[in-house]
């Protein structure tokens, strides 16, 4: 039926060959990047060691693929651009799959759309051609090559024309391919890559290029992920080796502080082959829930192997998206082992810390024209003269900045006690502005937010009570009452059992009231009321959809919040050493609850530099 003669019923009859291939290629290729992936991963089933990729105007009007993979011979090239048809597998077990295609589709369809050439040379073979041009077919013809395959596509949806005008600019198509390109690489350490951009003709330019990395498998992989990612990822992350249940998980999981603006630096693998899958995404989201704030995204590689028959990838028409026999089991394995790898790394935070603070503080010169210092290092005894008649000086002006240096007592160290300069966080010196604790390192200094560090430091403890016996409450002489709406009473009171176990004891007190008669020990004297309004806040932001641990994390991370040292208390000497120790020995103090650094090292070279003293 139609809506022109809704009474008149079409007659069923099956569509040309042509048709079915080009309504497959629509799922199949989606654009340029699609064919790319699509003859890439034919070219790493085939054992290749080695794959060029050239393409032209991001991939409209030129794709080439050259493999020295196992070809194939004469007589099956037709074969091989027929729908359905693969050596992959054989159709009797369609969960058993260990090779990135297996549907036989990606040939056919990629023909039927542009002019496909298939040049190939299997071992004890000659080498031979193929063409399709629209979905019609040439006959085999002989070709010259030495080994290998190499598959040509022009003109990608010549056929289809409709389908050029969704296309994006040649710039966005081709930065599409090299993401593809990038994924594939990381997942196949041991073979070379190249990307060439000829839209100009002749050999072009070389945009990406990978070659195989040897090793065992965390030094492969690391060196491969240094070329893809960079070895800024690779120094700013932690290693991942995982298993639970047959399923293992490696790869390399960025600090916290190493964080991104958006998720482009998630790399997810699934037994070799690059995905996007939702539940792999949640589970990365949820490790780092307690790391980073909402707008802040993780950098990672994680590759997820496991017998093919416990996750199904014949779910997404581009296979992009994969289906766990046991999810639960893959989401606690990624949970658990970034937080544990996390907690390994300590106060370690990232390096780009340090980068971006002598980015910020260098000075610029002028240009054309090089900085030019007057006067060298000054000797020992030179500098002690300055010190000593600067020094009167320095001490008026104490009294009224908020810089000041901290006495501290100078003491022998114990035998067994290694000076505090030694120590990873160093030795106090001062604090500035009431909020930054300055520290002296063996090679350099350290400089330190005390609100954050702190508040990271009451996070943790509190987490480590409750999961042991519940945090301890304090009672109050006098129950503080709190007014607020009936509406934010009820959902206070929906979660008092939880918040009881955190240490705050809230009951109804009419009209939308509510009395708190204890608040955790651990954070001293608390303004009831702030806390809270505070703890509604984290309500409203992270919804009622999260799991119900997730929510009590995210309210703990807010009472923290509040037993913290606040900015602008000055703090003894004894006081910020004890603070640097407590960092040292507490897992994930190199940020804080929203993955924001705590502290910044610089290095003497560094500091050194940027006075021109080297």
């Amino acid at each position: 039926m139609n809506s022109h003669a809704p009474n008149i019923r079409a007659a069923i009859q099956p569509l040309e060959e042509s048709a079915i291939n080009r309504i497959a290629a629509g799922e199949v290729v989606e654009r340029p990047a699609s064919a790319v992936k699509e003859l890439v991963e034919n070219a790493v089933d085939a054992g290749a060691t080695r794959i060029d990729v050239a393409i032209a105007d991001g991939g409209k009007t030129l794709i080439r693929v050259t493999d020295d993979g196992c070809g194939i011979p004469p007589e099956e090239l037709p074969l091989a651009i027929a729908r359905h048809a693969t050596s992959k597998i054989d159709g009797s077990d369609l969960l058993n799959i260990h090779s990135f295609g297996f549907r036989g589709e990606a040939l056919a369809s990629l023909g039927a759309v542009g002019r496909l050439t298939l040049t190939s040379r299997a071992e004890g073979h000659d080498a031979a051609e193929l063409s399709v041009t629209g979905g019609k077919v040439d006959p085999v013809k002989p070709a010259a090559l030495s080994r290998g395959t190499v598959v040509t596509l022009r003109n990608l949806f010549f056929a289809t024309p409709a389908r050029l005008k969704f296309l994006r600019s040649d710039r966005a198509e081709m930065q599409s391919i090299s993401d593809v390109i990038k994924r594939l690489a990381m997942a196949e350490p041991s073979v070379s890559f190249t990307l060439r951009d000829v839209s100009g003709g002749g050999e072009g330019r070389v945009t990406f290029r990978a070659d195989a990395v040897t090793g065992d498998l965390f030094d492969a992989l690391r060196g491969r992920l240094g070329q893809v990612m960079g070895r800024e990822f690779t120094d700013n992350a932690v290693p991942i080796d995982a298993e639970r249940e047959g399923i293992r998980l490696t790869g390399l999981a960025g600090l916290p502080t190493y964080s991104r603006g958006a998720a482009v630096a998630q790399f997810l693998f699934v037994n070799g082959r690059p995905v996007r899958d939702k539940l792999l995404i949640g589970a990365l989201r949820g490790a780092y829930a307690d790391f980073l704030s909402r707008d802040r995204h993780p950098a990672v590689a994680l590759f997820i192997d496991c017998d093919p028959h416990k996750v199904d990838v014949n779910v997404h028409p581009a296979k992009s998206e994969v289906r766990f026999r046991e999810p639960g089991v893959v989401r606690g394995l990624i949970v658990s082992a970034l937080r544990h790898a996390l907690a390994e790394a300590g106060h370690r935070a990232s390096t780009t810390v340090a980068g971006a603070t002598l980015g910020a503080m260098r000075p610029e010169a002028p240009q054309g024209q090089p900085r030019i210092y007057q006067m060298d290092r000054p000797s020992f005894a030179a500098r002690q003269t300055a010190y000593q008649a600067q020094a009167p000086g320095f001490a008026d002006m104490q009294s009224s900045y908020s810089g000041r240096v901290v006495e501290v007592e100078e003491r022998a160290p114990e035998a067994d006690e290694a000076p505090r300069e030694n120590l990873p966080l160093g030795a106090a010196r001062g604090q500035v502005h009431e909020n930054y604790i300055i520290a002296q390192t063996e090679d350099g200094i350290v400089i330190v937010d005390q609100h954050a560090a702190h508040e990271r430091l009451v996070y943790e403890k509190l987490k480590t009570q409750m999961a042991q016996n519940g945090v301890s409450a304090q009672a109050l002489l006098i129950p503080d009452v709190v007014e607020m709406s009936e509406g934010d009473s009820a959902r206070l009171l929906e979660i008092s059992d939880d918040l009881t176990r955190m240490g705050l004891t809230i009951e109804p007190f009419g009209n939308g009231a509510v009395v708190v008669r204890e608040t955790p020990a651990i954070l001293g004297e608390v303004n009831a009321d702030a806390l809270l309004r505070d703890i509604l806040d984290e309500l409203d932001d992270q919804g009622e959809a999260r799991a119900v641990q997730e929510r009590i994390d995210a309210i703990l991370s807010r009472v923290a919040c509040h037993g913290s040292i606040r900015s602008g208390r000055q703090m003894r000497a004894e006081e910020m050493n004890s603070l640097l120790r407590e960092m040292e020995a507490t897992p994930y103090s190199g940020q804080c609850n929203h993955g924001r650094p705590t502290y910044v090292e610089l290095k003497l070279s560094d500091i050194e530099r940027l006075f021109g003293r080297t």
